[in-house]
């Protein structure tokens, strides 16, 4: 089965989708993932999106077995 149409959305960007990443700052990479950090939003790289995706994902099981031990505390 061919594949005419892979890639046909980063077509109309500019330069195809690259430039460079906000947080990692490698040129010529593929931009294409918005991100509010700091209260603004930039474009990051597939690369610095899993990392914060990654970062999220384990902090996210801490931050919930923290809320119940409080709560029993505070009662």
């Amino acid at each position: 089965m061919s594949k005419n149409h892979r890639g046909s959305g980063i077509r109309s960007l500019a330069s195809h989708g690259r430039g460079t990443c906000a947080i990692c700052g490698k040129t010529d990479i593929k931009v294409l993932w918005e991100k509010e950090i700091n209260g603004q939003t930039v474009k990051i790289c597939k690369y610095c999106n899993a990392a914060l995706k990654n970062k999220a994902r384990k902090e996210a099981p801490a931050a919930a077995a923290e809320a119940p031990a409080e709560e029993s505390a505070a009662e």
